[in-house]
């Protein structure tokens, strides 16, 4: 699993060329746009929300000595729990509603590489395409909340919470990379083959998606360049687990 997410991560590095050479900006101006609204709406509320999620986390304290430090504690705790379920809820919310967009993406980077490979299609129009993206994302939204939830509640434990800081960055990096592929993966699978194929390279996701939540870590630029550089990356590296790694480079 380690050298397939290497290999998820590597695909980022063309990704910027890849995207100038076919001329694909144009089709991440609304995704771009979804992104930044969704980017300031979570942000907005995670602000109101975090001193709220202290303050009641605090109240399981009942006793008077080392109150302080507990309100102190549950401050942080509160403000980490709101922004790692704000990034989840971000993450999934673009992811689902670009799906229209970013199809025709991965489709212009499948041709460019392999050619004419439309016969190997499924025939799916732009609604189709926007309910898959709901649908898949619900899916991945519910099991990546009940996989974080038990990992929030061991922040409470020294040591241990380092780990679950570990293992709920790789969920999280997980689920990124998976909405990304499946923006491939529509056009070739239906809905359990694709949730099949992404777990059996689950790798390859957690690479895509190491590096798209690390962008989110980036000021205003990060919420820009996340979907294009991921989903380009991830749509290459799928597309090399579907068809191999490609011999001639087709131009446009």
């Amino acid at each position: 699993m380690i050298k397939n997410i290497i290999l998820g991560i590597k695909e980022y590095a063309g990704a910027f060329e890849l995207i100038s050479k076919l001329k694909l900006w144009k089709y991440f101006a609304i995704p771009i746009l979804i992104s930044i609204v969704t980017a300031i709406f979570i942000g907005i509320e995670a602000y109101v929300l975090s001193d709220n999620v202290g303050a009641y986390i605090s109240n399981i304290w009942t006793w008077d000595w080392g109150k302080e430090t507990f309100t102190s504690i549950s401050n942080f705790i509160g403000g980490l729990i709101v922004l790692i379920i704000g990034l989840i809820l971000y993450k999934h919310i673009i992811m689902a509603f670009s799906a229209p967009f970013m199809s025709p993406v991965s489709e212009k980077i499948e041709k460019h590489f392999y050619g004419d490979v439309t016969h190997l299609y499924r025939k799916t129009t732009n609604t189709q395409q926007l309910i898959r993206g709901i649908r898949i994302n619900i899916r991945n939204l519910i099991r990546e909340l009940l996989i974080t939830l038990p990992l929030l509640l061991l922040k409470f434990i020294p040591i241990v919470n380092i780990l679950s800081t570990l293992a709920l960055f790789f969920v999280q990096s997980y689920y990124a990379g998976f909405g990304n592929m499946d923006y491939t993966l529509e056009r070739h699978f239906d809905y359990k083959k694709s949730v099949h194929f992404v777990d059996k390279n689950k790798g390859y996701a957690i690479g895509n998606g190491i590096v798209f939540m690390l962008f989110l870590l980036l000021p205003i630029i990060g919420i820009i360049l996340v979907l294009p550089l991921s989903v380009t990356a991830a749509s290459t590296s799928t597309l090399k687990i579907l068809h191999g790694n490609p011999k001639i480079v087709y131009e446009k």
